[in-house]
C-alpha cells in the first residue's frame, strides 16, 4: 500500500498539503492526517483525491505516536511521502511569553522540532527510494530574530536537521526538502499574535503557492523550497551579511 502521513492537517498549510498532494502522486492508496481536532479531519473526505486514514491526537502527547507506530507495524506501507506540517509560532520577547504563559515556548519546541524529528523517525523504516519527506520550516530559520527569538531558533533546527537528512538519505534515493515561507495567510497569526510589521503585511502569500511550490521542489530533488522574491532576498540577504548586523537592523534598540 503506497499511502502519505501529514501532520498539522487540519489547518492551513498541512490542510493544503492534503487537497493538492492528489494531483502530483496519482498512485497513493491513502493519506493518513495527524492533528487534533478531528472535525476537521473528517472534512478533508471532501476536499481529497485520496481516501483520508484519520490519526486524531495531540503530537505533544504519547497516545498518537502509539497509534502510528501500531499502525505501520500492522499495515507495513510504502510511505512515499512524509509531510510535516505542525507547527506554531508566538511573537513576543522570551520574557513577555514567559509572564503570559510558561509552558508556551516549551511546547513550541516540543511540537516544531522534537514532534517533528520524532514522526520523522517513526516513518524512516518505511520509507523507499524515490519517497520524500517535506518538513515545515520557516524564512525565519534564515538569522536569528529578537521578539521571535524561540519560533525563529526551532525553524532553524528544522532547516538544519532536513538538510543533513537529506545528506544522509541521498544514497537510498531519498529526498529531504526544507520549506521556507515568508508570512503565509493562514490560522497561524490567531496563535502567534495578529501581524503588525507592515512589510511583513506587504509580502504575505497564500498557502495555495507555497504547497505547490512545494511540491514541485521536493520532485525535482531540491533541499530547500523557498516561495516568492522577497522571501528568496531574504535567503540571499542572511548568506551575506552578519548575523549581529541582520539582529541591529531588526532590533536597534
Amino acid at each position: 500500500m503506497k499511502i502519505a502521513v501529514v501532520t498539522g492537517a487540519s489547518s492551513g498549510i498541512g490542510r493544503e498539503f492534503v487537497k493538492q498532494m492528489g494531483h502530483f502522486y496519482r498512485d497513493l492508496d491513502e493519506i493518513w492526517v495527524i492533528a487534533r481536532r478531528e472535525h476537521r479531519l473528517l472534512e478533508l473526505n471532501q476536499l481529497s483525491r485520496v481516501p483520508i486514514r484519520i490519526l486524531e491526537g495531540d503530537l505533544l502527547e504519547e497516545e498518537v505516536y502509539e497509534k502510528l507506530e501500531k499502525l505501520l507495524q500492522e499495515e507495513a506501507p510504502d510511505i512515499r511521502m512524509l509531510v510535516n506540517g505542525a507547527g506554531f509560532g508566538k511573537s513576543g520577547t522570551v520574557e513577555e511569553i514567559l509572564k503570559e504563559d510558561p509552558k508556551t515556548q516549551l511546547e513550541m519546541i516540543g511540537l516544531n522540532c522534537t514532534a517533528l524529528s520524532r514522526v520523522t523517525f517513526c516513518c524512516l523504516p518505511c520509507l523507499s527510494r524515490g519517497s520524500r519527506i517535506i518538513q515545515m520550516a520557516s524564512a525565519a530559520a534564515f538569522s536569528p530574530q529578537p521578539a521571535f527569538a524561540v519560533y525563529a531558533a526551532t525553524k532553524a533546527y528544522v532547516l538544519s536537521f532536513s538538510r543533513s537528512l537529506g545528506a544522509e538519505l541521498k544514497s537510498r534515493g531519498i529526498y529531504v526538502t526544507a520549506v521556507c515561507p515568508g508570512p503565509v495567510d493562514t490560522e497561524f497569526f490567531q496563535v502567534s499574535g495578529q501581524l503588525e510589521n507592515p512589510l511583513k503585511k506587504l509580502v504575505k502569500v497564500k498557502a495555495q503557492g507555497v504547497v505547490r511550490k512545494a511540491l514541485l521542489d521536493s520532485r525535482r530533488g531540491k533541499d530547500i523550497s523557498v516561495y516568492g522574491l522577497p522571501m528568496k532576498c531574504a535567503h540571499t540577504a542572511s548568506k551575506l551579511l552578519p548575523h549581529r548586523l541582520i539582529l541591529k537592523l531588526m532590533n536597534p534598540g
